[in-house]
Formats: structure tokens, C-alpha cells, sequence
């Protein structure tokens, strides 16, 4: 029987019973003193108490996910082998944290960053770097954790003026941004990519699904509570462009997430094309739902039941005007209670959105899976993201003017100096084209 079949979990609940009826029978019989009786009364507590563990370890497994799909996998005997895209379709001073007014980016503490194995260390116009911050939503009124990986060639002098693509990086629920650096190993997987010239130089912004833990917002803006989707929406877009040299343009952004997080990928995806147009999601939902981790997400009325309909991706598909995203979901044939949701959403999905999918034969709601998926759903957003065009002009004012006009203001000059009263009959000074473009650049 397989390790997710509901008759395995009868069997061993059966199992259980007997083993606790047995315990209450031979019970007497092993009260009188010595060590057999003693040792038998040990063997008869520790039988019962792992038949019992079993069956509620089984019963997590199958209903929670399941983590564990098969007896390979729970032994650690999986396939680890490279796992490819299908049905792909392609779409045509440094910055400081804590330095920009507002302080929308501000530097933290390590909150687990210095426990996680791998990172990169050295010179970080080598090997780039993984900051601990905190980010400040003024519209939604919250203070958010976060880790942000900068690539080596943010620090290096040719790209001092560089904006950079963004991939914000969304943990599962109750995961937070330790799971993505620690066990999803994105900046880790990052850095190889970037290395074997599979991903373009990215920031990677790493942060949880709720900004109110530990209630599990799933990125809604939840009537009268908490404003999650006006955080991923507005509020980190603006902090982040406000203290790194990332894409100004929605073409450079994307969004990735495993679990509840690749919902929340979909979601920003679907619902906010503007911000988000690409999405990578690893084993997620395709509807959100109240539960008791989350309370009511959409409110009482009619209101609160259109608001649901619009969290359901596959009746957004279905009903309302379809998005110009591009997307990537991964899901096993087996093991994973969202594969019939899977082929519902691709299938119903049409132009002008485009379509990419991971599907395993086997697998589960485990990183052992979503570490297989990392690197290829990766890979294939570098290839979705735009490298912005437009740079950061960190020249100071004075030497923004243009080479061949500092030699006119020059001869301009000399000549002043050597007719100065025919100077100062002039009309005054009328704005060039060149005068124009200058101010022009100032102003940027």
C-alpha cells in the first residue's frame, strides 16, 4: 500500500486499536514485580504510543499536503535528476538601505540569515551579497521582514548606473523568508544560475505571504483588516525602487512562490498584470479560501462572495477578461492534491496570457520537490524579465552637461572675456535644444 493510501492509515488505525486493547488485557498480567514484568510493561507503553503516532503522522501526511508521497521518499530514496519546462512560450553611487528619504528600506537584524548555509561570502562585487531588511509600507501600515540578494554586478563599477530585474520570492504559510534562503535555497540557486550564464543579473527579494503573522493574510486586502495585496501591489514596489537600482518598467518584475506563496505569485499575477506580468508558482492553490489560519479574508454580503469568486483563478478564467501575463506552475502526477486543479488552470488559460508548466510523475507538498523545480522555474523568469533599458544618473549636475557644449560654453566664454561690452548689449540668453536636454537630464 502507498504511503498516502487511506487504507494504509485504516490499517495502521486498526493496528492501533488493537494494540491499546491489547495493553488493557495484558495489563494485569504484568503487574507483578522483576524485570520481565517491567521490561513488558515498557514494550507495552511503547507499542501502543508509536501505533498512535503512526496514525496521526499518516493522517497529517495525507491531508496536510502530502509531504511525503511515497515510501521512497519518506527513506530518501528520490530522483533527483534535472526536471524541464513545458509548454513554453516567450514574451516578446549604489543604492543604499536606509539612505533614501522616507526610509521605506531599512537595514535589520539577521532574523535567521546567519544560521542559513551556503550564501555567498566574499568580495560582493564578486559574489554578490544577501541583506537582512525590514520594509516599510506606508499605505498598508506595516513593517515587513525581508532578505534581499543583490547580484556581483550590482557592486561592480560598469554597472554603477545599471537598474537591475526584480524576482520577489514568496515563502509558504507558516514558512517565512528562512525557508526560502534555508530550505528552497533561491539565493543559493541564484548564484549558480547566474554563474552558468542560465539567469540574467536579478535582484531577489525574499518575504512572507502575511503581513499580519501569525494570521495568514494570503496576500488579500481583507476588508477592514489587514491590507496584504496593497503591500505586494504598491507598497514594496515603491520601497524597493525607492532604495535599490531596479526596473522602473513592470516588464522587469516577477513574481515566485511555492506552496501558499505560489498562490500569492498567481494571484499578484492575474489580479495585478501591471506590477507583476510574470509568475512562477511551485504546488499552489488556484483558490483562496477561509480556513482558521486566515479568519474571513473577504467579508460578509454579496460583496464578500463576488470578492471570493475574484480569489478564484479558474473562474477568473473563465468569466472575466483574461490578463497579458505569462506563467509558470509546477505539480506532480502523484502526490499532489492539486494536479486535477493544475490541468483545469492551464487548460483554461488563452491569449493574450501565456502558459509553462513543470509536471512530475511523482512528487509532494515537500522542498525535496520544490528544490527539484527551483532551478528551471528560475531560469525560465530570467528569460521572461525584461533588462531594463533606462540607468541611474549618479553624475553630479555640474558634469551631466554635454562634452561638445562645455567646449562652446568655453569659446562663449573667451569671447566674453575679450568683448565684454559687446556682452553686455545681448538680448538675454534664449534655451537652446542642448539647454533643453540638459535641463532635462537634471531634472532625472
Amino acid at each position: 500500500m502507498g504511503l498516502t493510501s487511506r487504507s494504509l492509515l485504516y490499517a495502521v488505525a486498526f493496528a492501533a486499536v488493537l494494540c491499546v486493547a491489547l495493553m488493557v488485557w495484558l495489563w494485569p498480567r504484568l503487574a507483578g514485580r522483576g524485570p520481565l514484568p517491567v521490561l513488558g510493561r515498557l514494550g507495552a507503553i511503547v507499542l501502543t504510543q508509536l501505533s498512535l503516532t503512526a496514525v496521526l503522522a499518516l493522517a497529517v501526511n495525507i491531508s496536510m499536503g502530502p509531504f511525503y508521497s511515497s515510501w521512497n521518499q519518506l527513506l530518501g530514496r528520490v530522483d533527483t535528476s534535472p526536471v524541464n519546462v513545458t509548454g513554453f512560450s516567450k514574451n516578446g553611487g549604489y543604492g543604499t538601505v536606509g539612505a533614501t528619504k522616507g526610509g521605506l528600506v531599512q537595514p535589520a537584524g539577521p532574523n535567521g540569515l546567519d544560521k542559513v548555509h551556503g550564501l555567498p561570502k566574499g568580495p560582493e562585487d564578486q559574489v554578490g551579497k544577501v541583506q537582512s531588511v525590514r520594509i516599510v509600507g506606508r499605505r498598508s501600515n506595516v513593517i515587513n521582514p525581508a532578505f534581499v540578494y543583490l547580484p556581483p554586478q550590482y557592486f561592480q563599477k560598469q554597472y554603477e548606473r545599471q537598474r537591475f530585474p526584480v524576482i520577489v520570492a514568496i515563502s509558504g504559510y507558516p514558512g517565512g523568508t528562512v525557508s526560502l534562503a534555508q530550505h528552497l535555497q533561491v539565493p543559493q540557486t541564484a548564484v549558480k544560475l547566474q554563474a552558468e550564464k542560465q539567469l540574467q543579473p536579478t535582484v531577489i527579494v525574499m518575504v512572507s505571504p502575511t503581513i499580519a503573522p501569525p494570521r495568514d493574510t494570503e496576500c488579500v486586502d481583507v476588508p477592514d483588516g489587514p491590507q496584504a495585496e496593497t503591500f505586494f501591489t504598491k507598497d514594496l514596489p515603491e520601497a524597493l525602487r525607492s532604495s535599490y537600482r531596479v526596473g522602473r518598467d513592470a516588464s522587469a518584475w516577477g513574481a515566485l512562490g511555492y506552496s501558499s506563496g505560489g498562490t500569492c505569485a498567481l494571484e499578484l499575477a492575474m489580479r495585478a498584470p501591471d506590477v507583476y506580468p510574470t509568475a512562477a508558482a511551485l504546488s499552489p492553490d488556484y483558490r483562496i479560501k477561509n480556513d482558521p489560519t486566515t479568519g474571513d479574508l473577504f467579508g460578509s454580503g454579496e460583496e464578500g462572495k463576488q470578492r471570493r469568486r475574484e480569489h478564484d483563478l479558474i473562474w477568473r478564467l473563465e468569466n472575466m477578461p483574461i490578463p497579458r501575463a505569462s506563467v509558470l506552475v509546477a505539480s506532480s502526477e502523484k502526490g499532489e492534491k492539486n494536479f486535477g486543479d493544475t490541468k483545469k488552470f492551464l487548460e483554461a488559460i488563452r491569449p493574450p496570457m501565456t502558459k509553462a508548466s513543470i509536471i512530475l510523475p511523482e512528487g509532494s507538498h515537500h522542498f525535496t520537490t520544490w528544490r527539484r523545480e527551483i532551478q528551471p522555474a528560475m531560469k525560465w523568469m530570467g528569460e521572461q524579465l525584461t533588462f531594463p533599458q533606462d540607468v541611474v544618473d549618479n553624475r553630479k549636475p555640474a558634469d551631466r552637461r554635454d562634452p561638445a557644449k562645455k567646449d562652446s560654453d568655453k569659446k562663449d566664454s573667451d569671447k566674453k572675456d575679450s568683448d565684454k561690452k559687446d556682452s553686455d548689449k545681448k538680448d538675454p540668453v534664449s534655451v537652446t535644444q542642448d539647454d533643453a536636454k540638459r535641463n532635462e537630464d537634471e531634472q532625472e
